[in-house]
């Protein structure tokens, strides 16, 4: 099967250091995979040699079967969007959008009918002649997509295209983002460091971490089912057990015994399987109780020195010190790689 992205197997270092030690991905036609990290992970220099700005030590990048490696940067059909959108602010909207169409030799028809084309996707009509230093973040936004679409490149990529807006603008333009992406059928990657954003945009995910990727799945299976501890930390997910020991197909922990697979080396006892419950096995103390609005995120000892962390109702009465009873879903009990 040919892949419309296939990265294969991608190496780099700097200075005898790995940045990148054997990325291997695929990505389909009109699917947005976002590539989620800690800084330092390797995601932005991946992209690079993506776009051709570095060259891989060993491995290849593939559209529709055709290596981009031997191709010049600006033959190779990708769009790339920057965190600071690297507008010309000398230049008004339309010159903005339209550079990469006149850099391309287009006609002045051809590069119209292209610009009406993106600001109407992008939601910026009758903007042509406003210049970028009188538009607003999300504007600005909007017009680095739109002149990153307008070539209409076979491949776009996204770096920390939001990473310079407010929290509440974000998660509106992550959604827009993706809308927009969407009725463009293309074919992009998208890095982030945030989660909830990489969540609201992404068909899948690829964590990375140290030049890897830990795991690749669509937002709602990585979040349910991580397979490391690493990634079930970095998404938050903390209620870890050791195993201390196996009989039968369980797993006997400081909390009691749960149903493992046999190559498990850690528990994770998933917030959503947590339930306060007056008979439950799961004796603890209340450490701290924070309101959420919908609902309060609780976070308890155990005897053993376990903290666990979950969410209950908001009805529920729960305060600081107060002794409660839990059990835990046995369809939530994960089994992890260290």
């Amino acid at each position: 099967m040919v892949h419309w992205l296939a990265i294969s197997d991608i190496t780099h270092s700097f200075d005898g250091q790995p940045v990148l030690r054997g990325i291997t991905l695929t990505a389909e036609r009109g699917e947005i995979i976002c590539l989620l990290g800690a800084s330092g992970s390797g995601k932005t220099t991946l992209l690079r040699i993506i776009v051709g700005l570095e060259q891989p030590a060993s491995g290849d990048v593939l559209i529709n079967g055709t290596s981009l490696l031997p191709i010049p940067v600006h033959q190779r059909g990708v769009g790339l969007m920057f965190q600071d959108y690297a507008l010309f602010p000398h230049l008004n909207v339309r010159d903005n959008v339209a550079f990469g169409l006149k850099m391309r030799g287009d006609s002045v028809a051809t590069q119209q009918q292209r610009l009406d084309e993106v600001l109407a996707l992008v939601g910026l009509s009758g903007f042509e002649g406003r210049a970028i230093t009188a538009l607003s973040g999300g504007e600005r936004q909007r017009v680095a997509l739109a002149r990153s679409l307008a070539p209409e490149p076979r491949l776009l990529l996204l770096d920390e295209p939001l990473g310079s807006l407010d929290a509440a603008l974000r998660e509106r333009l992550a959604l827009d983002l993706r809308a927009v992406i969407k009725q463009a059928g293309l074919t992009a990657l998208y890095v982030t460091h945030d989660q909830q954003e990489a969540f609201a945009i992404a068909d899948g995910i690829a964590i990375m971490h140290a030049g890897r990727i830990e795991q690749i799945d669509t937002p709602p299976r990585l979040y349910r089912t991580p397979q490391t501890a690493y990634v079930a930390r970095f998404l938050g997910l903390n209620n870890l057990l050791p195993i201390l020991s196996r009989q039968e197909g369980m797993a006997q922990t400081a909390l009691g015994a749960f149903p493992a697979p046999a190559d498990a080396e850690l528990l994770l006892l998933h917030p959503a399987g947590i339930q306060l419950d007056p008979d439950g096995a799961i004796a603890l103390t209340v450490r701290e109780c924070v309101f959420l609005g919908d609902a309060y995120r609780v976070t308890a000892i155990h005897l053993s020195g376990t903290m666990l962390t979950f969410k209950v109702p908001y009805e529920a009465v729960v305060a600081v010190e107060a002794l409660i009873n839990v059990t835990v879903a046995p369809s939530h009990v994960v089994g992890l790689a260290a």
